[in-house]
């Protein structure tokens, strides 16, 4: 991620991406955002999600080192990944491709695709980024700007929490089917020294990944009935607004999504209020893929950047992952997928 919440230029889809994947998974299809949010007196058992388990899964990522592309570390990760949606009972997908980042590099890009039902037409579709940052370019020490950021926040605390959430959903099968996806290449975007001027070029170089899958999705016919993207869920005293690009394009998932905060009892981190318009996995999904998709990410309203003191700086790391903030994230999320009626 991407810009800050001034942001309002949309993501455009880069030629690269034009290509097919040759998709290798098939897939029931829906249509839409769904109705309304679900009024309380429909709710059913829901289960509690383990804020500590999807801390230690941030640690285990972290434990790789920076998962830049091309490392041995990202690597390790996606290996890592693939392997606990495998022990959740999800069949995984790696949807490979070669991406240019912004400078020319050539990036070996591994999107991480699981679903365990190949049946059900009503789904979801939840994802996360994975990678890190290959720079600090937001670091207040100017000689840390090109040190790789270790991505706790802004990019593990989105995985841990899908990982807690598929373990669960194993054990307790909710009434849809809930498919995960962990994006690469999205943080390889053009760093402060060498922006451009061309906004329209500096923000086509974020989310590579994501602009990939939407352009080569599972199947012809893969149609999620809506999207959540997971981004920075994990940082200390975050607060969620609602996402301005979200308010666009899947006004009702919005509702649906702040509605299941509320009952789950997390109204003051899910506060019901604008938030800015952020370049994220969400646009290609609403824009390319026509999936509406909601982005939920935090909006800091007494910093600078709108995303927290640890955005981009040598300083993402675990020990400023807040449990509080993930058990409020996956909480909601759970309250979701188990009223999805």
């Amino acid at each position: 991620m991407k810009k800050n919440k001034k942001a309002t230029v949309i993501i455009m889809v880069i030629a690269v991406l034009a290509a097919a994947a040759g998709a290798v998974f098939a897939l029931g299809s829906n249509k839409g955002e769904g109705d309304a949010a679900t009024d309380a007196a429909d709710t059913v058992s829901v289960p509690q999600f383990n804020a500590e388990n999807a801390y230690k899964s941030v640690v285990e990522q972290c434990s790789f080192g920076p998962r830049v592309p091309n490392t041995e570390a990202h690597a390790k990760c996606a290996d890592y990944i693939a392997a606990e949606f495998g022990k959740c009972g999800y069949t995984v997908t790696r949807q490979t491709a070669t991406l240019p980042r912004y400078d020319g590099v050539q990036m070996k890009s591994v999107n991480i695709f699981a679903t365990c039902d190949t049946v059900s037409e009503r789904r979801i579709l939840i994802s996360a980024h994975w990678d890190s940052r290959p720079w600090a370019d937001q670091d207040a020490d100017e000689t840390k700007r090109k040190t790789p950021v270790m991505a706790a926040n802004d990019g593990a605390s989105g995985v841990a929490v899908m990982l807690e959430l598929a373990r669960i959903l194993k054990l307790q099968k909710p009434g849809i089917a809930v498919d995960f996806v962990c994006f690469d290449t999205e943080d390889s975007g053009t760093p402060e020294w060498d922006k451009t001027g061309d906004d329209q070029r500096d923000e086509a170089s974020w989310c590579l990944g994501s602009q990939y899958f939407a352009a080569n999705l599972p199947s012809a016919d893969y149609r999620p009935m809506y999207g959540v993207n997971l981004d920075m869920v994990g940082g200390k005293g975050a607060k969620f607004l609602q996402e301005g690009f979200s308010k666009r394009f899947a006004p009702g998932v919005v509702d649906k999504i702040w509605a299941a905060a509320a009952l789950a009892g997390y109204s003051a981190v899910f506060p019901v209020q604008d938030g800015g318009f952020a370049t994220d996995d969400h646009l290609p999904m609403n824009q390319i893929a026509g999936i509406p998709t909601v982005d939920i990410i935090p909006c800091y309203t007494d910093y600078e950047n709108s995303f927290g003191p640890t955005w981009h700086t040598v300083n993402d790391t675990p020990e400023n992952i807040d449990r509080v903030t993930l058990k409020a994230v996956g909480q909601t999320m759970l309250q979701l997928i188990y009223n999805e009626k």
